[in-house]
């Protein structure tokens, strides 16, 4: 484990009591632990978000801007493709489920 460092923050209310609650539920050992826990997970997002603008900015360079269009046409792929794992199907995948 690594070094500890103790800290002073301000911190809104609701989070504290949201800590506190998850203390006692057992789903955090402290609040220390509960604190640094959401501080890892929000490292780990800035590492990925960071990895993700590198990847898209050495696509770019190489292939140009993706443009709006472009995002909207994947996103209507993304869509077409997708399978509803909970709640009501679409029409659409209702049809495809009949044809297929």
């Amino acid at each position: 484990m690594s070094k500890k460092e103790r800290l002073t923050v301000t911190v809104d209310r609701e989070l504290v009591q949201a800590a506190n609650d998850a203390v006692a539920a057992g789903h955090a050992d402290s609040l220390s632990g509960w604190v640094n826990l959401a501080l890892a997970e929000r490292a780990a997002k800035e590492r990925r978000l960071d990895a993700m603008a590198k990847a898209i900015a050495e696509y770019e360079s190489a292939f140009g801007e993706i443009t709006p269009e472009e995002m909207v046409a994947q996103e209507r792929a993304d869509r077409a493709r997708a399978r509803v794992v909970r709640g009501r199907p679409t029409k659409a995948s209702r049809s495809k489920r009949r044809s297929g």
